[in-house]
């Protein structure tokens, strides 16, 4: 709680600056507030405020020590590894869009097209960015970001500032977690990419059944016009899983740290 009066301010700051770590942690790695496009001095706002809101539903102490000692150390450790689980849980249902967006770049022969990805800054494939995007736009309309600051908030009533230690089996949870996510990427690429697999089998017939037909200069325009086609047929059917995932990574990161 905030101090009456000036007696306790320079101890409240430390509180309100101490229990910013863990949104702060969080929002590295978050898609959205991790992208490279949003200025740091917006995510130490946000961090302030959420560690603000944070320190009136929960109450811990400092630590006795000085400023580089054991305890603050372990202090500062488990508050940082419980902010990045949570935002790198809702990161690996996020990624799970890239993988789709590999697997159809490839099959469709785009896979030399890249583009820059706001998210991180690294190039990645025009699908894979229109398929970023969407996700992106489909997080902020099922208030996903909200979500996501509200788990940060809960979670420190389940695991106190300096309380904040996870065990060998929530990183265990973290890594098939990912594995799950890396066949939720397959399953939003399966659409289009059943599509192309079928463009491709029939190549292979008019090949077999007429060898004087270029198929280079007959396949690949039709597997990218029929891939694209396919792509935006299928974009309700893709959205849908996307929420799906998307959904998968914030009742992880909620599950984390119990902070449903």
């Amino acid at each position: 709680m905030i101090a009456p009066g000036f007696a306790e301010v320079e101890s409240q700051i430390w509180i309100w600056m101490l229990a910013m770590i863990r949104p702060s942690a969080a929002m590295v790695v978050a898609p959205i507030f991790g992208s490279a496009n949003v200025p740091i001095q917006i995510r130490v706002i946000l961090a302030f405020m959420i560690g603000m809101v944070a320190t009136n539903t929960v109450s811990f102490d400092l630590p006795s020590d000085t400023a580089i000692s054991l305890s603050n150390s372990l202090f500062v450790i488990g508050e940082v590894l419980a902010g990045v689980s949570i935002g790198f849980a809702l990161q690996l249902g996020f990624s799970s869009v890239m993988i789709a967006g590999e697997t159809i770049s490839n099959a469709m022969g785009l896979g030399f097209a890249s583009m820059s990805d706001p998210q991180t800054g690294q190039s990645t494939p025009v699908i894979g960015q229109f398929l970023s995007i969407l996700a992106t736009l489909l997080l902020l309309a099922v208030d996903g970001h909200l979500m996501l600051l509200t788990t940060i908030v809960n979670s420190y009533s389940a695991l106190p500032p300096g309380f904040a230690f996870l065990g060998a089996e929530m990183f265990m949870g973290m890594v098939k977690f990912g594995g799950i996510l890396f066949s939720m990427g397959l399953l939003i690429a399966l659409p289009v990419g059943g599509t192309l697999i079928l463009i491709q089998f029939t190549m292979g017939f008019l090949a077999r059944t007429a060898p004087a037909l270029n198929l280079f200069a007959v396949g690949i325009p039709v597997t990218i016009i029929g891939g694209l086609i396919a792509l935006a047929v299928t974009a309700p059917i893709m959205a849908d899983t996307i929420i799906q995932s998307l959904g998968m990574g914030l009742d992880h990161a909620a599950s984390i740290l119990g902070g449903r």
